[in-house]
């Protein structure tokens, strides 16, 4: 008898339970159901492309850090439902949501949502030695649209074909008890969980009962479709292609500071979280000048250890003359309940602290299934279609999370002194 995934399940008796978990009916729903379906940071990053470098291109490719197989066929599988989303577009209630929600999104820019319609054509998609390979090329202020639905189309597509399915008493529960942890620890936290999620309806419930069981300590959500849906707040930060973009425009040394102060230029003091690890702390905290750290709110920590960053953060601060206590760090790095709470404790009356939790949230579903270790960045980009390409690296402040050209990131380790 053959075998399929890691679960060592008979094919028969997957099929039935795929046919159970996954009917018929909603197999032919798209996995991207509106164009809300996606994080804050990419409408946020979106405009402020499209306000600064409105003729700027891009290129995005997908990475699966652990290297996984694919099955035969998965490339077809990803572009149907690619272009399934060609047919998308704001409906007046979204599109009142978010004039409502986020009013840091000028009318011009929810205008061109409005008009706006995913271009299939933009993705490239292949299936090489059972290695997935898809590459979003065109305008940024577009293309960077493609990151978070691709994502989580290749996420939930993956566990649907291998035959995984979840285990729904046991992800409910542990929904529930996750939620009441954090409440009585006085936990404020975001959901940041839809680039890994195990499927849109497991985030959704999820989503629903975080709601429900975690009161107050739950802020709110980065999926924007979901707090349309449950009436949440919508939460996020800029992202790494933001600084990315800036160290191969500007250079890496310039990076952090020149993304700093286009973002102020766009948003004016608002979505004042600022990410710190694009090309190492060490290297962030140097750019971190006193009128930053004054108008930024909060720095987020994404890798390396919490406990040494705290350190860091507030050391700067004191150095900058500004009360760290009036400050927060938001932790969004691997994060379970228990390691938040550590960090929490951690912090104590030091800095603030907040937390944006993910795939141990929206993908912790029982049956020894695991998130998958899946991201797509910006690779490459110029500022108008006639120049050429310039490469982006993401360095990190671990070394496999680094991505890009290895001798870009050579380059950019020896202009910023880290060898």
């Amino acid at each position: 008898m053959k075998y399929i995934c890691q679960n060592r399940e008979p094919i028969a008796f997957l099929s039935v339970l795929k046919d159970n978990y996954y009917p018929k009916k909603l197999m032919k729903m798209s996995i991207i159901r509106s164009i809300l379906d996606t994080d804050l940071y990419k409408f946020t990053t979106s405009y402020a492309y499209s306000k600064l470098f409105p003729r700027a291109m891009g290129e995005f490719e997908f990475v699966d850090r652990s290297n996984g197989d694919y099955p035969a066929g998965f490339d077809e599988l990803v572009r149907k439902e690619l272009e399934k989303m060609s047919k998308l577009s704001l409906t007046k209630s979204e599109e009142d949501f978010l004039r409502k929600k986020l009013p840091y999104l000028p009318p011009i820019y929810i205008d061109f949502l409005k008009g706006f319609r995913f271009d299939p054509s933009e993705v490239k998609i292949s299936l090489e030695d059972n290695k997935l390979k898809i590459r979003a090329t065109g305008l940024l202020y577009r293309v960077t649209l493609w990151e978070t639905p691709i994502l989580a189309t290749v996420s939930e597509l993956y566990f649907r074909e291998t035959g995984q399915y979840p285990d729904t008493g046991y992800m409910e529960k542990s929904a529930i008890e996750k939620a009441i942890k954090l409440k009585e620890n006085n936990i404020i936290f975001s959901l940041f969980g839809m680039r890994r999620r195990f499927s849109f309806d497991v985030e959704d419930r999820v989503t629903e009962l975080l709601k429900k069981h975690a009161g107050d300590s739950f802020f709110g959500t980065s999926n924007v479709y979901l707090a349309y849906k449950h009436n949440l707040n919508v939460s996020g930060t800029h992202p790494h292609e933001w600084v990315q973009f800036h160290g191969s425009i500007y250079g890496y040394k310039m990076a952090n500071y020149m993304s700093m102060e286009n973002w102020i230029n766009v948003y004016d003091g608002d979505l004042g979280t600022v990410l710190t690890d694009t090309y190492t702390t060490d290297i962030f905290l140097r750019n971190f000048s006193k009128k930053h750290a004054a108008l930024f709110t909060s720095l987020r920590h994404d890798s390396g250890d919490a406990f040494v960053f705290t350190d860091k953060a507030v050391q700067r601060y004191e150095e900058l003359r500004i009360n760290p206590k009036l400050k927060y760090i938001v932790f969004s790095d691997s994060l379970n309940v228990d390691k938040a709470i550590d960090i929490k404790n951690y912090c104590g009356n030091r800095i603030g602290a907040t937390f944006g939790i993910g795939t141990n949230l929206t993908n912790d579903v029982g049956n020894s299934i695991k998130g998958m270790n899946i991201v797509m960045k910006l690779f490459r980009c110029k500022m108008t279609a006639k120049e050429q390409w310039h490469e982006c690296v993401k360095l990190s402040d671990v070394e496999g999370k680094h991505t890009g050209n290895e001798r870009e990131i050579r380059l950019a380790e020896e202009t910023l002194g880290l060898l």
